[in-house]
């Protein structure tokens, strides 16, 4: 028995030894100091797949040019932040017309919302915005999203007259 235990353990030091010498493999390829891999000349690389599909630098340049980026009315995103100010902000993304915010209570309420705004539109208009409304236990009532919804949309409004109408 001794001899299959000291068999077992050179088995097991040998695959450790093989694992170590193949992440330290992928360290040496991939962990320089730069930012990235090196680069690769596109013709050299099509020369190597045989011609076929495109390289990895051409999927990835083409997977930015898709990514979605949406002109945000200014006031609407201003008049969104402002109305909503008692609720705690988690995540703003003006690129894509998002703000998220968590749990808060209104003044005078008693009951914590949390709000997911999309401004869709760079357009001063009511199909310009959507709001979701949460509360602890569900979704919050049609009659309230339309209420903040309204406000959002009214105060965009005075601050476009504020700012001279433009």
């Amino acid at each position: 028995m001794s001899k299959d235990r000291n068999v077992a353990r050179r088995a097991v030091q040998i695959l450790g030894f093989a694992l170590i010498l193949g992440l330290a493999g992928c360290g040496l390829r991939f962990g320089s100091n730069s930012a990235g891999p090196p680069e690769q000349d596109p013709d050299i690389a099509r020369e190597q797949t045989g011609g076929a599909g495109t390289t990895i630098q051409e999927a990835l340049a083409n997977r930015r040019n898709e990514e979605r980026i949406v002109q945000v009315n200014r006031y609407i995103w201003t008049a969104s932040l402002q109305v909503l100010d008692f609720l705690p902000i988690q995540e703003v993304d003006p690129y894509t017309g998002v703000i998220i915010t968590g749990f808060g209570t209104p003044p005078g309420g008693g009951t914590a919302y949390r709000a997911t705004v999309l401004i869709q539109d760079p357009a001063l208009d009511a199909r310009s915005l959507n709001v979701a409304l949460q509360t602890r236990r569900g979704p919050a009532g049609a009659s309230t999203v339309r209420a903040v919804e309204d406000a959002i949309l009214t105060r965009a409004r005075q601050l476009r007259i504020a700012d001279g109408g433009r």
